[in-house]
Parts: C-alpha cells; sequence; structure tokens
C-alpha cells in the first residue's frame, strides 16, 4: 500500500513538470477583418412537381382537410433561371428538403442554392427558415463565404404541375 501511494505521487510529480516546461506554440498576428461586400441578387425558381421536387414520407393522417398534406417532407431540386420564361438561361439549382408541417402550408426549408455559371460559378448560398416572405441566408460557399442576409419570395405561377418562384436576396460576404 505504501509503495502504490509512493508511486503515484512520484507519477503526479512528473506529470505537473510535463506541463510545467511545455508551453504552447502560437505566433500571434494582428487581426485584421476583411471588409465585407453586400450582393443583391435577383433570379427565378422554376419546380416542376414530381420531377424537381418529390415526396419523400408523408404522415398517416386521415382527417387533414388540407390541400398540402400535414408533416410531408419533400426533396427539391429545382433550375435557377435568370427569368419566369422556361426557356431563360439556367444560372445554377436549388438542392435541399422542406418540411410542410403547417396546417396553413407553411414549411421549414433547409436548402442550398448553388450557382455554376457566371461570376459566383462554384458558390452557394445556404438557407435555413420557415417559408415566410422572408427566408434566412444562414451561410455560403465560394464568393459568398460566412454570408447572411434575406431572401425574399414572390411566388409568379402556382398550379398543379409548376410552381416559379422569384427571388431577391440582400447577401453579406466576405
Amino acid at each position: 500500500m505504501k509503495g502504490a501511494l509512493m508511486l503515484s505521487w512520484i507519477l503526479i510529480i512528473c506529470l505537473s513538470q510535463v506541463a510545467v516546461r511545455s508551453q504552447y506554440y502560437s505566433d500571434t498576428r494582428p487581426y485584421r477583418p476583411r471588409p465585407s461586400k453586400v450582393t443583391n441578387l435577383h433570379f427565378f425558381m422554376h419546380e416542376h412537381t414530381g420531377v424537381t421536387a418529390v415526396v419523400l414520407t408523408q404522415a398517416n393522417i386521415t382527417s387533414n382537410n388540407s390541400s398540402v398534406p400535414f408533416a410531408t417532407l419533400v426533396a427539391v431540386n429545382d433550375p435557377l433561371r435568370t427569368g419566369p420564361e422556361p426557356d431563360s438561361e439556367v444560372i445554377g439549382n436549388v438542392q435541399g428538403i422542406s418540411l410542410l408541417a403547417g396546417s396553413n402550408a407553411s414549411s421549414t426549408q433547409y436548402i442550398e442554392f448553388g450557382f455554376n455559371t457566371g461570376k459566383f460559378n462554384g458558390s452557394s448560398l445556404s438557407v435555413f427558415s420557415r417559408g415566410e416572405p422572408g427566408l434566412a441566408v444562414v451561410g455560403g460557399r465560394g464568393r459568398f463565404m460566412m454570408a447572411k442576409g434575406t431572401a425574399l419570395f414572390n411566388p409568379i405561377l402556382i398550379n398543379a404541375t409548376n410552381v416559379i418562384m422569384e427571388f431577391n436576396f440582400t447577401v453579406v460576404h466576405y
């Protein structure tokens, strides 16, 4: 017992010496934040029900009188275009999921707006928000690194098979 106690004290002293003699090395440099930029974007999302937006799962509720079923999870992969016309130039795509969780067709969405042409080629904006007229931009990649801002949308066309949404983004990024 006495030998084990002595060994414990020797180990504690040795370990404390190692902690005292080793120092964390850090080369401190002054913080110089990059200037922030504000970018305004305007484009249209074209969705085709059953083709670019697919229901993944849906709750089995028989008493739902809403046109949009409660507790429905939808995956989207929609093209982004420069205009509302179906033949306008494709500038990227929208990918993500949307959870329809309200009886009034409200939804919670995680979607990524990716750009594959022009000045923002390879960049994307991440949105995580409720499906209100203003969506929260919570991040980005590429030229939109550390982005934050808002995305306002306006439905242009909604029918049984097609949805066309106009988006106006205001993004602060570095």
